[in-house]
């Protein structure tokens, strides 16, 4: 009988071991997953930073290069070249352009904010003394 005892004893003792073994591997994975996700987040802020640097670089850089090239083409003509007067009268033209579609689009929201305050006046009380 004490025999039965002792296997019921070492089974016991066999299978709690067994279950710490299982959960600190369970632990263990989950904080590897955890370690993992952290780790991915980094890396992904660290591409995305880098991705966003190499665009910007790579706009700066095909600006400066368009830039330049005409400007220092247009200074290698001669002051009285119908090819000069026509970079220089197309590039200010163009900032024009630019600068009055800009101007159109502010008078638009100008004017629907005072219309906004228009209405706004229209239906407050007005005050008699």
């Amino acid at each position: 009988m004490s025999s039965t005892v002792a296997d019921e004893t070492i089974d016991h003792g066999a299978f709690s071991a067994l279950g710490e073994a299982l959960e600190t591997a369970a632990d263990a994975f989950g904080d590897a997953a955890s370690d993992a996700r952290a780790s991915a987040k980094v890396a992904a802020k660290k591409v995305k930073s880098a991705v966003g640097a190499g665009v910007y670089k790579s706009a700066y850089g095909l600006s400066f290069g368009i830039v330049f090239s005409g400007v220092f083409l247009t200074e290698l003509l001669p002051e009285n070249s119908n090819l000069r007067r026509g970079f220089e009268d197309g590039a200010s033209d163009g900032i024009h352009a630019a600068k009055s579609r800009k101007t159109e689009a502010l008078p638009h929201a100008e004017s629907e904010a005072f219309e906004d305050e228009q209405k706004h006046h229209e239906k407050a009380p007005v005050e008699v003394k």
